[in-house]
């Protein structure tokens, strides 16, 4: 392609990297920002007098000749044509000290303290410290008054959350039902649609990545505007040969990630964007099967929504390996209340909205103005969407639906949720750290919602078994009595209790509703036995906050028994029919 242009442009080409290596000028790549790099597609190669030699994957582009004219302050541009995979790989070598730190720190030094690169600031730790030693002394004066107190904070801070995510999914149920021609497809003129770029950050997914390449093949989507990265570690060898056996399309790149710590996906992604040409961009995990027409909608709704502060619209995620297990099947109705309900309703309610891990869909200037994700913070989709919030942006929903696999593994589930939980908590953390300055850039309508959804979810999970163990303590009072809990206490527990599942499960039942999973319907009666296993995952997460905070629990995907391959065929067969 790229020698084809060449010789159109009657230009000479060149693909011998040793050459290059060995006569490029290293003292003119610092006049270039890596950015200007990717914008222009061109590196400055040799000066000779008045003449600027470049290596180019975008010949005779005018506005390029011109910039690096005035740049460089030469007469004449002579260019000679590369790859753009070439021109990649050149520009991460020259670059890769820089490349690699502003992935890490990108975000600590553009603003601090929004990085949760501390646990804890200085004075939420002196917050702590005075608010244990308050404790200390309040126990030491009157034991039964504090444990009469905890008690009911904890009934208020159980049920509150709850009630607050089943009236927010609610309204987003209504909204869906009543959204005229919610289905219709996108039609639009392909020749105005901007390039799209995908990032993939993969690690050990060999078992998955061909079916992932298959997967984006089949998205509705000129083949010429996306530009698709795969992001891998330098010490998986397995992931980059199984991608190389499925001789991907010229459009998809493969970049590799040098080896460094932390190793999360955040960075990975960060590291990605730095080499983005798409005006916009989205994120895909190495089992997802998006429906074809995603990357138009999200198109559409940048375009058509009169607003320019939308940053992000975020696309609806479920699972096709639903009915494989118990696991599969209650996260398909989790799923089915957050994405099919909550979420549309936080959008109606106009309020701050957590992003999933993948489907999210970026303005990719916005995306780079505040700062794109934190490696130190393991749910970085949660943190961005909040953080976003608070620089006065917008995200919404979208009507597209992202298929995953569905955790089948309880081990692996109680890995995944963990990490969740951690980055949860990680997010109340940063961003409570100057409260009456998130107030003012939120509203405070806003940030009461970001404090029950992003603190009360991993709180719910924490308290969930303390209520169970004072349920069953309410039907042996006199052991109780002797702790003096008064015994309208223990009934408050118990109504709390029923009420907090009862919405749970109303929630789910919605969302399945709303998701024509009738199917599954009876299971949302074993929700409250779900929310007590997420509460395992919820205690180890917290206790790995406290002792490797910034530790990726690793996914292990492709552990389904379901086809992938047949999956996306049967998920591309519905969208079209």
């Amino acid at each position: 392609m790229f020698e084809g242009l060449a010789r159109y442009c009657e230009l000479p080409f060149e693909t011998n990297l040793s050459y290059i290596n060995r006569n490029i000028d290293k003292g003119l790549i610092p006049i270039l920002s890596h950015e200007e790099i990717t914008d222009y597609q061109t590196i400055p190669f040799q000066i000779k007098g008045k003449t600027l030699f470049v290596l180019t994957a975008d010949p005779n582009n005018h506005n390029t000749v011109g910039f690096l004219s005035r740049r460089f302050e030469v007469d004449d541009v002579q260019q000679i044509v590369i790859t753009d995979l070439d021109l990649m790989k050149i520009s991460q070598e020259l670059n890769r000290d820089t490349l690699l730190d502003n992935a890490i720190h990108g975000l600590l030094y553009l603003n601090p303290s929004k990085s949760a690169n501390k646990v804890v600031s200085v004075p939420q730790l002196i917050f702590g410290i005075a608010l244990i030693a308050g404790i200390a002394i309040w126990l030491s004066l009157n034991a039964g008054s504090f444990l009469v107190a905890i008690l009911l904070f904890m009934q208020i801070f159980f049920v509150i959350p709850v009630l607050f995510k089943f009236t927010i999914s609610l309204h987003g149920f209504v909204k869906y039902r009543h959204q005229p021609n919610i289905n219709s497809p996108v039609r639009c003129n392909e020749v105005d649609l901007p390039v799209y770029t995908i990032l993939v950050a993969v690690y050990k997914e060999a078992a998955v990545i061909g079916k992932l390449i298959q997967s984006l093949k089949k998205l509705d989507y000129p083949e010429d505007k996306l530009d698709i990265i795969l992001l891998m570690e330098e010490d998986d060898k397995e992931t980059f040969e199984a991608a190389k056996i499925e001789k991907p399309p010229v459009n998809w790149r493969f970049l590799i990630l040098p080896n460094s710590i932390p190793k999360t996906k955040p960075k990975a992604l960060n590291y990605g964007l730095r080499f983005a040409k798409g005006e916009y961009l989205t994120i895909y995990d190495a089992e997802d099967i998006p429906e074809p027409d995603q990357l138009k909608k999200a198109v559409a709704a940048f375009r058509n929504s009169g607003d320019d502060n939308y940053i992000c619209f975020q696309a609806r995620l479920n699972y096709f390996n639903k009915d494989e297990n118990f696991l599969t099947k209650m996260f398909t109705l989790e799923y089915s209340g957050w994405f099919d309900c909550l979420l549309p309703g936080l959008d109606r309610a106009k309020l701050p909205i957590p992003l999933g891990g993948t489907s999210n869909h970026f303005d990719i200037m916005k995306l780079k103005q505040i700062g794109a994700w934190d490696p130190f913070n393991v749910t970085e989709d949660a943190d961005l969407g909040i953080r976003a919030s608070t620089e006065g942006y917008k995200v919404g929903v979208i009507d597209s639906t992202t298929y995953e696999e569905a955790n089948s593994n309880l081990k692996n589930w109680i890995r995944q949720r963990s990490r969740w939980v951690k980055g949860y908590i990680q997010t109340m953390l940063v961003h409570s750290r100057n409260p009456i300055k998130t107030i003012k850039a939120m509203g405070l309508r806003r940030w009461l919602s970001y404090i029950l959804l992003i603190g009360g979810t991993p709180a719910s999970f924490l308290l969930c078994p303390i209520m169970w163990l004072l349920f069953a303590g309410s039907l042996f009072l006199p052991i109780f009595k002797n702790l003096y809990i008064p015994t309208p206490l223990l009934y408050l527990t118990w109504f709390n209790l029923v009420i907090s599942n009862s919405l749970v499960i109303l929630i789910s039942v919605m969302g399945l509703i709303a998701k024509k999973h009738y199917d599954l319907i009876p299971f949302t009666l074993l929700c409250p036995l779900y929310w007590l296993l997420q509460s395992v995952g919820a205690y180890k997460g917290t206790w790995q906050l406290l002792t490797k905070p910034f530790y990726w629990e690793k996914t292990t995907h492709g552990i389904t028994k379901y086809n992938i391959g047949q999956q996306q065929s049967l998920i591309v067969d519905k969208v079209c029919d």
